[in-house]
């Protein structure tokens, strides 16, 4: 684990600033550029330049200075960043050294997957407690968590701490569960289902639609099978990459 910062602290070069406000954007290239820096650490290496950062990232090496000048991390000429010291400002900025709990409610086949996955440890994220309205789930164990009654989920929020829900119900009843959720004090919810939650201002929803994603590919293979039929019509090789909700 990285060490943790917390402002910024006089002499201290590369410190992470007051808590900086930024871009919507830039918010949203962060986890890549964590993931791309926790891949250089365990592949051995101490140092990065912005070009090979952005290049495992995915991005223009001049948006991603420009996105890391926010966190008042501008690297060192002829060097180039200090993988460990950026890991551990991008964390911290992204409140990753808190642990934060989760409840995932909805364990049909999507969410059965989510709980069972192992990789949300490693980012910071803790799924403390399973939800579902179908008695025939209720007492199952998923991976070392036993599945509770919906009708708990208030309680649960309080008692295990739980900051952010993750929704993977039916439409139907994805609602219900975004307001049960919300009375009970939580602020973030990542949605799964596929419909819009209506939430008060100050709650924050993050919706994942798979569907939308595939629609979204299926225009652009449409769009590169018009340009091969048109007379002398060529599309070049590699197609476009676009980030899940960019």
């Amino acid at each position: 684990m990285s060490q943790q910062r917390h402002g910024n602290t006089p002499g201290n070069a590369g410190a992470v600033p007051a808590f900086p406000d930024l871009p919507e954007a830039t918010i949203a290239r962060l986890p890549e550029y964590l993931r791309a820096l926790h891949n250089l650490a365990e592949a051995g290496s101490d140092t990065i330049s912005s070009e090979g950062l952005a290049a495992a990232a995915g991005v223009n090496s001049a948006k991603l200075r420009k996105d890391l000048s926010h966190l008042g991390s501008y690297g060192t000429r002829g060097v180039g960043y200090d993988v460990t010291l950026l890991i551990d400002q991008i964390e911290y900025i992204l409140g990753l050294d808190q642990r934060r709990a989760v409840a995932l409610v909805g364990v049909g086949n999507l969410g059965h997957a989510l709980a069972g996955y192992d990789g949300f440890a490693s980012r910071g994220f803790r799924i403390v407690a399973l939800f579902d309205a179908d008695l025939e789930q209720v007492g199952k164990a998923i991976n070392g968590l036993t599945v509770r009654h919906v009708g708990e989920l208030r309680r649960a929020v309080v008692e295990d701490g739980i900051t952010i829900g993750v929704i993977s119900t039916p439409p139907s009843a994805a609602q219900g569960v975004a307001d049960d959720l919300v009375a009970a004090g939580v602020t973030s919810i990542l949605n799964f289902a596929p419909c819009v939650l209506s939430v008060p201002a100050g709650v924050d929803v993050r919706k994942v639609d798979l569907a939308i994603e595939l629609q979204i590919l299926s225009f652009h293979e449409h769009r590169k099978a018009s340009l091969t039929a048109l007379p002398g019509g060529l599309v070049g090789e590699g197609g476009n990459q676009e980030a899940v909700g960019s």
